[in-house]
């Protein structure tokens, strides 16, 4: 099964990226994902369900240890081979 999942932090900060908004691009770009799109008002990353309920995991635990007061996420199966 595939999943892609899409997500913010905030605090939001217009003038430079937060600490929390940091880690979690770190966490998407080192995560064994297949498709990850890094955006100043929101991010997507897609791939096998392990791998991506593995970088949420690591994604809510970081980035609220890192000063986020909210993670809005949302996941959804993928067909294979669609986006």
């Amino acid at each position: 099964m595939r999943l892609r999942v899409e997500f913010t932090t905030e605090p939001f900060d217009l003038d430079e990226a937060p600490a929390h908004a940091v880690v979690a691009r770190e966490v998407v770009q080192s995560a064994e994902l297949d498709a990850v799109d890094v955006g100043p008002f929101g991010n997507t990353a897609e791939g096998g369900a392990d791998a991506v309920l593995t970088a949420v995991d690591a994604l809510l635990r970081r980035t609220l240890e890192a000063g986020a007061t909210r993670v809005t996420l949302q996941v959804n199966v993928v067909e294979e081979g669609g986006a």
